[in-house]
């Protein structure tokens, strides 16, 4: 049986995710005043991370659709594992 060639960035649940360059990711932690470690975590491991290249202290930007807010912006920084 031929395995499927499916992108997991295609699916309808799963939303957009975009890593951060290094100077996006310095104003971002200057504005919210944290360290990169404060934000919450995703591992290099996960599916999305492995699909966009994400590697360990990556800052990943997630931008979701919500039926009540429009588009909410959420962040995670990428530890090993």
């Amino acid at each position: 049986m031929e395995k499927d060639n499916y992108d997991i960035l295609e699916h309808e649940l799963v939303p957009k995710h975009v890593v951060l360059s290094k100077e996006e990711s310095k104003k971002l932690l200057k504005r919210l005043k944290v360290k990169p470690y404060n934000l919450p975590w995703i591992r290099a491991s996960d599916p999305v991370c492995k699909r966009i290249g994400a590697k360990p202290g990556s800052i990943i930007k997630i931008i979701r659709k919500s039926p009540t807010a429009g588009i909410t912006v959420y962040y995670r920084f990428v530890i090993p594992g």
